[in-house]
Order: C-alpha cells, then sequence, then structure tokens
C-alpha cells in the first residue's frame, strides 16, 4: 500500500471515509478537491501508517522515494520548484490526525526558504519585507519545532526588533529591520541548536516531516488524547501543501469560519477574519481578529464566494463545517474543513433544522443521533437567565 498520496488522487472510495488512513486534514482536503473540485492549494498526505512505522521501528525504507515523487509532482502543478533561487516554491507542513485534536500537533510553515531563496521570493512578490518576515518566522519555528529550542529566546529578539523599528506587537517589518531580524535569528538558531539553519530545502522538509509524526507521542498530545479517549496507537497523517500567503499585502487575509453559529446553531455564517495575516495569527491570538462579516466590506465578491463553498460543503457534509481559509492577492484558497464543534444547545437547534433543510434532510433517528449526553447535560444543567437591563432611576432624594 502506497504511503502517501496526492490531494486529487482519485480512490476507489470518497476519501472523507479514509481518515484511519489519510488523517482528518488530508481525508477532507482529498474530499474538496478531487471530489468538490474546490480552490484547494495543491499537495499530498503522507499517511498514518507511515507514522506508525516510524514510530515503531523508524523511518519506513520506501518514504524517501515516495516523497520525492510527490514534490516533483507537486511542483510541477505549482509551476515552482522547493528551493529555487528565482521563485521558489514554499510548502506548509501539518499534521492530520484521524480524530481533530487542535492546538496539540505542530505545524511548520514558509518551508523551503534559505538564504538564496529569500531574494528570490522577494524579487517575485515585488515585497522585501515580506519576504524576510517569512524567512524569520521559519527560523523561529523551524527550532522550536524540529529543535525542541527556547522559544523565549526568539520572541526576546523579536521584540527588541520591534523596539528598534518602532513597531507595534501586530506590524510588519521594514525591509532592513526584516533582514537584520532574519540575521539575529540565525545566530539565535545556532546557539540553540549547535548547528547552522539547514539551506537545503529537501533537507528542511524530511526534519518536518519527522518532527510532526514525533509530536503524536508529545506530552499535550498524549494528555490531550487520555482526556478524549483517543487511542495512542493511531498515529498522525502529514500534510505537505503549497503555501498560500494571507500576509502578502492588503488585498490579502485569513480566517476561519463556521456555516453555522456554533454557540447558538443559528443559521448564519460565524468566524474570525484578519487582513495580512498568516492563519496561525488567527488562532494564536496574537491580533486582535474582526467578525466574518466585516470579511464583505472589503471582499465582498470573495466573502461571497466563501459562503458559497461553504454551503456546498454542508450540503455535502450533512452538517455544520468549519473552515480555514486564506485570501492571497484577491484569490481565496480552503485550507481545510471538518465538521464543527458545538455547545449542547447549538447541537439541539441544528439537529432539528437540518430535519426541514431539503438539502440536507436528517432523518429523526440522525437528528437524534447528533445531539450527545453531554450535549444534553449542557442545556439541562443550570444557567444564569439572560436579563435585558433596565434603565437606573434617580433617587427621588438625589439633588
Amino acid at each position: 500500500m502506497p504511503l502517501v498520496y496526492a490531494f486529487d488522487h482519485r480512490h476507489r472510495r470518497s476519501p472523507k471515509d479514509l481518515k484511519d488512513i489519510l488523517g482528518g486534514k488530508g481525508a477532507n482536503l482529498a474530499e474538496m478537491a478531487s471530489v468538490l473540485r474546490l480552490p484547494v492549494p495543491p499537495g499530498f498526505t503522507i499517511t498514518t501508517e507511515a507514522c506508525r512505522e516510524y514510530l515503531l521501528s523508524g523511518w519506513p525504507a520506501s518514504l524517501d522515494a515516495e516523497v520525492d515523487r510527490h514534490l516533483a509532482d507537486l511542483e510541477r502543478s505549482a509551476g515552482r520548484t522547493l528551493g529555487d533561487p528565482v521563485d521558489p516554491l514554499l510548502v506548509s507542513v501539518r499534521s492530520g490526525a484521524r480524530f481533530s485534536m487542535p492546538g496539540m500537533m505542530d505545524t511548520v510553515l514558509n518551508l523551503g526558504l534559505n538564504d538564496r531563496s529569500v531574494s528570490g521570493l522577494a524579487a517575485v512578490s515585488g515585497d522585501v519585507a515580506f519576504a524576510y518576515n517569512s524567512y524569520a518566522r521559519l527560523i523561529a519555528t523551524f527550532a522550536e519545532i524540529v529543535h525542541g529550542a527556547d522559544a523565549d529566546a526568539f520572541g526576546r529578539v523579536w521584540a527588541d526588533a520591534r523596539i528598534r523599528a518602532g513597531v507595534g506587537p501586530d506590524a510588519h517589518l521594514g525591509p532592513d529591520a526584516a533582514a537584520g531580524l532574519c540575521a539575529r535569528f540565525a545566530e539565535v538558531f545556532e546557539h540553540e541548536n549547535g548547528t547552522p539553519f539547514p539551506q537545503d530545502p529537501r533537507l528542511q522538509l524530511d526534519r518536518a516531516i519527522r518532527a510532526v509524526f514525533s509530536s503524536w507521542g508529545a506530552p499535550r498530545a498524549t494528555a490531550y488524547r487520555e482526556h478524549e479517549h483517543i487511542d495512542h496507537g493511531l498515529g498522525t497523517a502529514v500534510n505537505v501543501q503549497a503555501m498560500v500567503f494571507g500576509n502578502r499585502d492588503e488585498r490579502s487575509g485569513t480566517g476561519v469560519a463556521f456555516s453555522r453559529d456554533p454557540a447558538t446553531g443559528r443559521d448564519r455564517p460565524y468566524g474570525d477574519f484578519l487582513v495580512n495575516a498568516q492563519g496561525e495569527d488567527v488562532v494564536a491570538g496574537v491580533r486582535i481578529t474582526e467578525p466574518l462579516s466585516a470579511m464583505a466590506e472589503r471582499f465582498g465578491s470573495i466573502h461571497e464566494e466563501l459562503l458559497a463553498h461553504m454551503r456546498t460543503l454542508e450540503v455535502h457534509f450533512r452538517d455544520m463545517v468549519d473552515v480555514e481559509f486564506t485570501i492571497e492577492q484577491d484569490r481565496l484558497h480552503l485550507l481545510q474543513v471538518r465538521v464543527g464543534k458545538r455547545t449542547g444547545a447549538a447541537a439541539l437547534r441544528m439537529a432539528v433544522d437540518m430535519t426541514a433543510d431539503p438539502d440536507i434532510a436528517l432523518s429523526r433517528a440522525e437528528a437524534v443521533g447528533r445531539v450527545s449526553a453531554d450535549h444534553l447535560d449542557q442545556v439541562l444543567h443550570p444557567r444564569l437567565a439572560r436579563v435585558t437591563a433596565r434603565p437606573r432611576r434617580t433617587p427621588t432624594w438625589c439633588c
């Protein structure tokens, strides 16, 4: 059995039913790319079987050749080469277990940048600051995730660079400051790890894949599985995907959107959005997000396109969906979809509403099955009443 599959591979079964092999994220990316033909950046998934074999007995013998072949296909699809000094392909490396484990596993962004390709990215983007800010992020996250370096060491350097440049915590450094930050990060990297930042993009990819495999056994991931009663033997898939940049300029952005309100169950889109940012910025809380509705004011047609895709996904999965997306220079890309988590009140409302929705048409049995014991416990548990505040009456003895 292959250990690597392209997102657009034509499986004999629906990819969304292959989560044991492709992981949740990889299965749903394949569903969007190969079945629904939605705008998903190209990439490939390394299976959970490869992870299990790696954790039990080391790197699988056939994995290098399979990754090389799929990377070559990805380069042809993207029209760029990993690490190219003129027009580099950059990729993200993300985990994707059978069951969602938000925030528990590791991700590496901007992989493929080095001292030569950063100049190529600066040239093709026309933005030197963007290129070096992207490179700095890679150096810092690679040190922390792949080598286990102290993140605070980079945080102190970053804070000092911001103070010197006179910019706030959510601002981008200018060209000279960003280039200087990269040089200082490279010094910290070597000091923390005893070795220079790797310049070979293929070596970067190899180490990032190993790091994601290993993060399955990290204490926080193990504790999460214990709490959620998830089998420790499942392993995680790894998704390697062409990067798209929500932090390219003011015509770019990123966000997380739900097809319905996950708190109330109300049938209206809900989510968070940031202009000129990468996806990690939304979930990390490093910047104050805007509501999804604000996206309509700045990206009207793209907002409509996103809502249409979310409706397609909701009908296809016959459930409320949670979508991660990026806009790069006025072009929408979908990076992930999954059935969204919800409160007990929302679960009840959605179950009822979806029986009446002609495109979803849940049966009575399906609707009942959507409401868990935990959902009922939330609804039946005593809660504070929602009371509208009354205007205060001024006492007659005052004044």
